[in-house]
This record gives C-alpha cells, structure tokens and sequence, in this order.
C-alpha cells in the first residue's frame, strides 16, 4: 500500500504565524501575513507539486477566496497536481454543480477532488441566503449527491426531494475521471450521507483512538449500503531534523497568541454547531497548558483556528512513526499544512516523505512520471 498526501492552499492569506479563521470565525493573523495572491498560491502548488503530493485542499467560506476560481486559475500553472476543492451543496443547483466538475475535468486533464462541505455555521449560511438548519443541510447533501452521482453515471434525472427538485436534468460531456468525493463529519446524520456517498471518509487529527472508532463507525455504516470507503486525515505539521527544533517551532507559534486572542476565538468556537468542532474543542479545553494530547499530537493551532486544531509535531521519525501509527488504523490520505505553507512543504516532502519511501509506504509520484517520460519509442523504419 502507498499511502497518499495532499498539501493545502491558504486562500486568506499566509504567515509566519497561525492564520486563524474557518467555522464563520474572520481571518487575522499575529502577523507577517502573506495576501493570498495568485502568484503566492501557484509558488505553494508547484512546490507541493515538485516534492511529490498528490493534491493540495482549498478552503471554502467568506473568510477566503472562492475555491472552484481560484484552483481552476492555478490548474494553468501546474502539471500534475490535483485540487481537492472545498465546496457546500444548496449554492447552486446539482445539475450545474456536476456541469461544473465536468467541464473542470476537461480543462485541467482530470485534477479535480471534490470536498463536500455540508454548512460551516447557520450564521454564516444565512449570509449566502440559506436558511436551513443543520440537520436539513445534511438531508439535502444527500440529495444533491444523489443527483450529481446520477448525473455522472450519464442517466437523465427527475426528482422531486424534500430540498431539491430537477426535471429531464442531463450532462452532455460527463467528466472523466468521474471526481472522487472526499466527506467528513462526526454527527450522527454526517456519518449516514458519508457511508452513501464518500470515497474518501476524512477526519480532523484527532488521537489514535478515537480514530479507530470514527473508522469503526464508519465502516459498518458503509457496509450496511454495500460501500468500502477509504480514510483519510486532515493534519498540521511541524517536522524538523530534531524534536527539539520542531518543539520550539511549537512554543513560538504559540508564544504569538494573546490570551485576549485565544479567549475571542473559543469563546466564538464555543458556539459553533459542529460535532467535529465540539470534539476538537475538548482536546485542549482552552487551555494553552494540556497541548500534546497524545505523543507528538499537539492541539495548540486549534487555540486560535476553527476546523482542523492539532498537528503532528516532532523529529522527522517522529513524525513518520505517528503516521505510520495512524496507517496501521485503516487511515490512506494524509491532507497536511503547516505555517508557512512553502516552507513546511519542504521540512515535510524533504524530511519525512523519503523516510517513508524507504519502508515502502509512499511513492513518489513525480519519480513514477520521469520514469515513464524516459521510455523511448523507437521510430519506424
């Protein structure tokens, strides 16, 4: 088995800093930010790109830029790469969410990952003009996958749901390859649409545990609608030649948190509608002294930033040692960031990437396409 890793794409701006934001929270950083250019974002992919990720997750919600946009521009300055597109069903209709998809496949050579995000926060929903609550969010991602996967399969649709409705819906082009669906959530109705539809189940880096129990609990869902999804995992990373160097890394991020800071943003998260929130949220407590909740699994980012809190934090053996921990679970896909995200590219693809190679549990896709590239096909005589 070769496990895959995907990077990420700041599309609200970059430090040196945690950049908070995510779950209807604004952005702000402690400093040093880097805009969210087009230019910044391409040098992050290609340099995912080069050191041999697989694809690189964009963000979607009113505190960044829109994801389908702007990774659709940064498909032209790349070759290789895969963009795992954050997107919420109910935005637009199903019909055109697959037109979509279709249309990216065909221009970016069959790039696109979809990651279905069901609703952020009811507040921030409202501002789009949704007005559903969490609950009826959910029964309507699982209608809109329903149509979209149907759509893709090529049949003509009608249906009359509780949240959606199409008449004599069909794709002229169908995309190739059909995109793969990447789904989280901790809630009960979360874990009913993911054992329908996902491909890819993700979870926020929680400990070893209770990873073991999201995929137990998956797992038997999907079998009882005849699925096998595989698993993935969304982490930050700080990986450094010692673990000294990567625990002081650790204490100068946190070092740039202002207690009025992390009390606005838990303060803020504390409201927050999310089971996957709630369970992040109870790693640390608010508590900036219990951070390592499990061994080189540290819950400081989640001080400051909504959505993914912890990262894996360690010598680069360390760190792959943690991995290999969490592939022993069932989990395949690792979606990892790190701040900054060009810099923690390199500390990760240059540091823990080969040691996992060595023991046969990566392969590095760029070394796979300059294989190919050098088979010679004779001319004729």
């Amino acid at each position: 088995m070769s496990l895959t890793f995907h990077w990420f794409l700041p599309t609200y701006g970059d430090s040196r800093h945690v950049v908070g934001g995510g779950h209807g929270l604004p952005a702000g950083s402690a400093g040093g930010q880097r805009p969210a250019t087009l230019g910044y974002l391409a040098q992050i992919a290609r340099a995912a790109e080069q050191l041999g990720f697989e694809g690189a997750l964009t963000p979607t919600g009113a505190w960044c830029e829109d994801a389908w946009l702007t990774t659709a521009m940064l498909s032209q300055q790349t070759e290789r790469l895969k963009f795992l597109v954050a997107f919420r069903p109910g935005f637009v209709s199903p019909t055109y969410a697959a037109q979509m998809a279709a249309t990216y496949q065909r221009h970016s050579g069959g790039r696109l990952l979809l990651n279905v995000v069901t609703g952020g926060e009811s507040h921030e929903q409202r501002a789009y003009g949704d007005f559903l609550g969490k609950a009826e969010r959910y029964a309507r991602t699982g209608e809109f996958l329903d149509i979209v996967r149907e759509l893709w399969r090529g049949t003509e649709v009608t249906r009359h749901g509780r949240h959606l409705a199409v008449e004599n819906a069909r794709l002229e082009r169908l995309p190739d390859p059909v995109p793969e669906v990447y789904f989280g959530g901790s809630s009960p109705a979360a874990g009913e649409v993911a054992a329908r539809h996902s491909d890819v189940y993700l979870t926020w880096g929680e400990p070893p545990a209770q990873v073991r129990q999201k995929i137990e609990w998956i797992r038997e869902l999907a079998a009882r609608e005849g699925r096998t999804p595989r698993f993935g995992i969304r982490l930050h990373v700080i990986s450094r030649d010692s673990s000294e160097a990567a625990w002081a890394e650790a204490r100068r991020l946190l070092d740039g948190f202002t207690p009025e800071a992390i009390a606005a943003v838990q303060e803020g998260l504390g409201r927050s509608e999310s089971e996957g929130q709630r369970r992040m949220l109870a790693l640390h407590g608010g508590s900036p002294e219990r951070l390592e909740v499990s061994p080189n699994l540290w819950a400081g980012i989640g001080l400051v930033r909504g959505g993914a809190g912890t990262a894996l934090v360690g010598s680069h053996r360390e760190v792959a040692a943690r991995i290999e921990e969490y592939a022993a679970l069932g989990i395949e896909e690792f979606v990892l960031s790190g701040h900054p995200h060009v810099e923690e590219a390199y500390w990760f693809g240059e540091g823990v990437l080969p040691l996992l190679a060595a023991k046969g549990l990566w392969r590095s896709p760029v070394a796979e396409g300059a294989s190919r590239a050098r088979v010679q096909v004779p001319f004729a005589s």
